[in-house]
């Protein structure tokens, strides 16, 4: 009894360990086909085999020929799809040194719009080849050049007059009268004016990384330059008189001109920060 008592216990350990092993097992497996799920799904949806070649990339020939003449210039090559108008003009420049970028203008029929440098080559493509008319636009200026001109100029001569140099009037009678207190503020407000342009077009304007002709600096510098000499030399010279209604006159201007170089200032801020001014709506 005893012996088979004992053989029934070690049936039952037995049958214990292998229950308690296929248990764990089966919780190995478990995991492990939890895991192999997830990476499946992160890894997201099998792509096809064709999907995974790279696209090949398309190049073209840009011919560059004179608007003038229809002659050929230079060839372009190896511009891709997301090349630039700009990209070209640097290419043609490296081919033809004597014309730099800024003075290039490239048209896609002649007589017809300038392209602008932003321009992709793939949105005026209709074949592998381009044809591109060339146009000198002479000499170039910065826009910032234009407008540190203009402001300097004024500022410059309004000084001369200011000065009363020789050349401009006469020594004895600029020795005999006295300058008006008025003639002394208006050469306060004439430099404050063109100072505040000076530095608005420094720190405040987003100038224009363009160019523009010669032709224009000359003729916008012709302007403030010339009506700048003819206003200073009335306010300037020895026989002006004040106003005819003295000093409440003149305050009063003084008072309408600061008030609207302020105002000015003001919106020529705001402007160049148009993501800035919520508050003013506050």
């Amino acid at each position: 009894m005893f012996k088979r008592h004992k053989s029934l216990a070690s049936e039952r350990k037995r049958e214990l360990i292998s229950s308690r092993a296929t248990r764990s097992i089966l919780k190995n497996d478990l995991r492990n086909f939890h895991s192999l799920s997830q990476l499946i799904l992160s890894a997201g949806p099998l792509r096809s085999a064709a999907a995974v070649k790279h696209v090949k990339t398309t190049h073209f020939e840009i011919e560059i020929l004179d608007a003038h003449t229809r002659k050929q210039i230079c060839i372009v090559d190896k511009m891709t799809q997301k090349s630039t108008i700009h990209d070209v003009k640097q290419k043609f420049h490296k081919a033809c040194p004597k014309w730099y970028p800024s003075r290039i203008g490239l048209q896609l029929e002649r007589g017809g719009p300038f392209l602008k440098d932003y321009v992709t080559i793939q949105s005026i493509a209709t074949s592998s080849i381009v044809t591109l008319y060339f146009t000198d636009l002479g000499r170039q200026v910065s826009w910032t050049t234009v407008f540190l001109a203009e402001y300097t100029g004024p500022l410059l001569i309004y000084f001369l007059f200011y000065l009363r140099i020789p050349y401009i009037y006469d020594m004895k009678e600029s020795s005999r009268r006295l300058r008006h207190p008025v003639v002394h503020l208006a050469c306060f407000c004439h430099c404050l004016h063109y100072i505040r342009y000076l530095l608005e077009t420094l720190f405040v304007h987003k100038v224009s990384a363009g160019h523009t002709p010669l032709k224009n600096l000359i003729k916008s510098c012709a302007f403030y330059w010339g009506f700048t000499s003819w206003i200073a030399y009335y306010i300037n010279h020895p026989q002006y008189t004040p106003p005819s209604f003295g000093n409440r006159q003149v305050i009063v201007s003084a008072i309408n001109f600061l008030i609207c170089e302020a105002g000015n200032h003001f919106i020529n801020v705001v402007l160049a920060h148009p993501n800035h001014t919520d508050w003013i709506m506050d």
